[in-house]
Parts: structure tokens; sequence; C-alpha cells
């Protein structure tokens, strides 16, 4: 753990760094907003926002299929009442044909013209045997067709199971096209009535009135030998139509919905039989486009959180910029001034007129008290001056008048000695003649620290050698002592602070530290004077600020604050619970500005 940094000039903190009580980012107001507000809204947005999308595609993809097949069973169903009328179409075209000559049949055929729209390739009668007998319509397509149709009719009637039959597809010699063909036998077995259509021409005029079909929609009509009949719209999908999903299940009599990846879409397909004939037919259209602008609308709808969004970002923009920000700047300047620099909290930190109110009034704060805190200096600046004095006055006494009593003790005590004979007087007084001796030595290391003559007679380097070397003895611990840099001499008084500062340090290690190891520094430079006392002992937690010292027992860490406040140093103290302590105090070379401080 790093400790504050206190810095002084002209009884002013400037400024302070302070390290083991930095703030933590995230327990800033601006972090927890994002951590408790932007982040699980930004979650909440996308959750809705793909959560709704991905339910939205997936009922359209359902409602797709659902009404594909709804449509493709109701085209199916209007194909079957297509081939049923045309059935009976033919059916009553035979009863009229029943016992008819040739020339009946052709007025019959003439009359009947009003069936050539559904059956455009022409109606024509059969005898029994094949042998095609009148015709109305495309005369060359039943000639084409008589003798594919001879062997159809002959098994027809051997088989009698139904008088209707419904042809396989035909091509058709000139246009190629699929043609199917009716046949229906009269009663009495003697004509076999025959129409014949375009299987496309009726599967597209069916599936129009059936359904609206668009660009996108592809639909195709097999019959039960997987033969196209008719193809709208292109399949996308790649491989033989035959082979199509869908296909085989209609044959089978089937209906129902698939999807097939086509590229990068899916498609829905649809599939039906057409049951009286064993026809399969079967539609595709990729789901995707189906939408209409209404619910591709819809589908965006969640997205309109995202606005929301952004003017809650753009509101914690704002709040981080014009009152976060600025209160951790007028937070941080409030610490500063906890340590004494009443500057700083005078540079203005912006924000909204709250927070420049609040920083007026610190700044009046700071105005009061720095004024008591100059009123305080100028007392304890009296207090030092008159404990030195104090101090001065009772090692001078100790020195003029207890020592030189001791002195005299000794000397008698030794000639007390030199006068006796008897052995165990002459022992008793050896031992007192030692004892005096000691509490000699005693008192001039009580008066060198009442009154550090070294630094007054040979400066300041010296007397704070002298002090580590007395103090590694008195501790009996190891005490560096290093010299960097050339000597300038300052002001006494300010010597004299150094010195008690340092002497103060070695008090704390004495008391407190535990350690069995300290060094004690001074470097010389051209900028400043630099003080350090370091040890190896149990180390502290450093307070947070000035106003801690006391309350947590730290009475001599005070006292170092305070000297150095009046003599304008940087004190800086950093210390690790169980790695020591280090105290720097810094003085700025200039002398002159330095008196004037106390």
């Amino acid at each position: 753990m790093s400790a504050p940094s206190l810095k002084n000039n002209g009884g002013s903190a400037q400024g302070f760094k302070w390290r083991p009580f930095q703030r933590r980012p995230w327990r800033s107001l601006t972090w927890q907003l994002i951590f408790l507000t932007i982040l699980p809204l930004t979650a909440l947005v996308l959750v809705i926002a793909f959560g709704s999308l991905s339910v939205h595609q997936n009922a359209m993809r359902t409602l797709v299929g659902e009404r594909d097949e709804r449509a493709v069973r109701t085209a199916a169903v209007a194909l079957e009442e297509q081939v049923s009328h045309r059935m009976m179409a033919m059916r009553g075209l035979s009863l009229l044909a029943e016992g008819a000559n040739p020339e009946k049949l052709a007025n019959i055929l003439a009359a009947s013209d009003y069936l050539l729209p559904e059956f455009d390739a022409g109606l024509a009668f059969y005898r029994p045997s094949g042998v095609l007998g009148s015709t109305i319509g495309d005369r060359d397509l039943w000639g084409n067709l008589a003798s594919q149709l001879d062997s159809a009719i002959r098994d027809f009637q051997t088989k009698g199971d139904s008088p209707i039959y419904w042809s396989s597809a035909y091509t058709h010699p000139v246009n190629g096209e699929p043609i199917i063909v009716i046949l229906v036998v009269s009663p009495a077995r003697d004509w076999v009535a025959a129409g014949a259509f375009s299987a496309a021409a009726m599967v597209q005029h069916t599936l129009t009135d059936a359904f609206t079909s668009g660009p996108q929609v592809s639909v195709v009509v097999l019959d039960a030998d997987k033969r196209l009949l008719y193809e709208g719209g292109s399949f996308l999908s790649t491989g033989e139509i035959s082979e199509h999903p869908g296909i085989a299940e209609a044959l089978r009599g089937e209906s129902g919905t698939d999807y097939v990846m086509v590229g990068k879409e899916e498609h829905v397909v649809a599939y039906s039989p057409v049951t009286s004939i064993g026809w399969a037919l079967v539609l595709e259209e990729p789901w995707e486009r189906v939408a209409t602008p209404t619910l591709r609308a819809s589908q965006m709808a969640p997205l309109v959180l995202v606005p929301v969004l952004i003017l809650a970002v753009v509101a914690l923009w704002f709040g981080a910029r014009r009152i976060v920000r600025p209160l951790q700047t007028l937070e941080s300047k409030a610490a500063t001034l906890a340590w004494g620099d009443f500057k700083a909290i005078e540079e203005p930190v912006g924000g909204i007129e709250e927070i420049r109110q609040l920083q007026a009034e610190l700044i009046h704060m700071a105005h009061k008290v720095q004024a008591a805190q100059q009123s305080l200096h100028g007392y304890i600046g009296a207090i030092t001056t008159a404990q030195e004095d104090e101090r001065r006055r009772l090692a001078r006494e100790l020195h003029d008048d207890t020592i030189q009593s001791l002195i005299a003790l000794k000397q008698r005590v030794q000639l007390a000695q030199l006068n006796t004979q008897d052995k165990p007087e002459a022992d008793s007084l050896v031992e007192l003649g030692a004892l005096t001796e000691q509490t000699i030595e005693n008192l001039r290391r009580l008066t060198r620290a009442l009154r550090p003559i070294y630094l007054e007679d040979l400066g300041l380097v010296t007397a704070l050698e002298m002090l580590a070397r007395e103090t590694g003895q008195s501790l009996n611990i190891s005490i560096e002592f290093q010299h960097q840099g050339q000597e300038e001499r300052v002001d006494p008084a300010i010597e004299l602070a150094l010195y008690r500062m340092a002497q103060e340090a070695f008090n704390n290690v004495a008391r407190h530290a535990q350690a069995s190891r300290a060094s004690l520094k001074i470097a010389f430079t051209i900028q400043a004077v630099t003080l350090q006392v370091s040890d190896n002992g149990k180390g502290f937690d450093v307070p947070k600020s000035p106003a801690e010292f006391a309350p947590s027992g730290h009475y001599g860490l005070l006292g170092l604050y305070e000297r150095a406040e009046l003599i304008g140093a940087a004190l800086e103290i950093r210390s690790t619970p169980g790695k020591g302590t280090q105290l720097n105090i810094s003085l700025p070379v200039s002398p002159k500005a330095m008196e004037k401080n106390l």
C-alpha cells in the first residue's frame, strides 16, 4: 500500500497524490449506470428485438405454410370439379349419341360447339371398334390419335368397370402440349364419345380462379406417371422436377407442407393430390418474400426500442459530462482540500448550476478554513518555538548544573578510591564511579536530543549521521546512513525542523515498527533537499487524511505533518502492512521563501 503525498508552500498545500485510496472506476456513478441501467437495457432491447423477430419469423413461416397448403388443397378441389364437369359433359354427349347415325352425330357435335372452350382440342365419336365416326375441332389431332386411342377404347370396353375413361397424357402433334382425352361409351354401346383438351390450359384456368400467384410462386402439376402437365413459374430448387419435395407424397395421396433451403433462402413447399385423377399439385415460394409492407413493419416494430436505448445513452452521456464527471472532479479537489490544498478547489469544474453552486460554497468554506489554519499555524509555530526554547534551557541547565555536579561527584569518588585500602569499600567505589559515568553519558545523550549541538556546530548532515548512529546503538538495530550531493546550509530553524522530523520518525520505528533494519538518507539537489527514513517493520494502513491521524492514534504522523506544513515541505508516507514504512520529506531549495513561513 502506498500513501499520501503532502506538499506545502507558504503554509498551504500545493497538491497531493493519494494512491491506496484511489477511486475504483467500477464504483463510480458512471459505471454503475452502465452496469445497472445501460447494459441491462441493451440486453433487454436485444432480447426483445431479436426474440420477437425470431418469433415473428417462425409465425410468418408457419402462416405462409398453412396458407399455401390451403391454397393447393383448394386448387386440387377446383381441378377435381373441372374434371367432374368435363366428365358430366361427355356423359351427356354420349347419351345424345345413342342409336344415332353418322349424319345425326355431325349435327349433335355441331350443336355441342359450346363445349369447345372446355374441350379446346375438339370432340369426336368413335365406333367401339376404334373407327373414327364424326369430329369437331382439330380433325388432324383426332386422326393422329386414332391409332393411340384404338387400344385404349378396346381396353376400356373390355374392363367395363366404368362407363367413363380418363386417359393418360398424349402429346399434341403440333405444339407438343400434353393432351387429355375423356372417353364415355353410350348406353347402347354403339358409340364412344371423346373429348380432348389441353391439360396445361385447364390447370392454368383453374389455378387462376383458385388463388392468385405472384412472380415468386412456382406451381407444377404432374400426372400419375410423373409427367409434367403444367409448370407455372420456375422452381428454384435443383434437380429433376419429378423428384422435387412433395411430388411423391402427393402422388401417394398425401397433402401437407415442407420447407427446403434454396441458396440462402428457405422456401415453403405445399402439396396436395388431385384424388379423382391421380395427379399431384405442388406449390413452392420463398416465404420471407410473402410478407406485406405492414407485416414487414410489424416485424421490425421491436427495433423501435433502439431509439429509446440511444436516448438513454445520450442521457447517460449528458449526465456523465454535466453531472458525474464534474462531481468526480469536485470530489477529487475536495479530497485535496482535506490535505490543505486551498488553490485546487478554486479551479472551475463546470457542470450544472447546482454543482457550480456547491463548488462556490466549498471555496467559501476553504477560505474560512485557510484563515483558521493560518492562525493555527502561527499558534503552532509559537508553541514549537517555545518548545525548542524550553528544550535548549533544559539542555543548558542539565549541562551546566547536573552534568557538572555528576562530574564533580565522579572526581570525589576517584579521590576516595585512592585513599581507600579496604577492598570491599574500593569495589563499591568502583561500582559507584561506573554508575556515575553511565549517568553522565545518558544525560549528555539527553542534552544532545534536547539541543542537537552537532546541528548548530557541524551542520545537518553530521547531526543526522550522529542521530542514526546513536539510535541504532540504543535500539540495537542496524541503521544505514547515506548522504548524496553537496550539503547546502539553510535557515537554522528549518534544519532543526528536518532534524526533529527524522528524530520523530526514529521514535516511531522504536515504538511501533518492530524493525530489524532501518535507513536514513539525505540528498541535496538544485531543486530540493530530500530526507528519507525507511524501515523493514510491520507497517500500517496510512490514514486517508490528516484529520484521521489523531483519532487513529498516529500522533507522530500528526507532528510530522504539522512540521512539514510549517517549513513548506512535501511529506509522503508509504506503508504496507507487513512490508515496512518509508517516509519522504522534500524541501524546495528557496531558503528565503521558507524563512517567511516560520
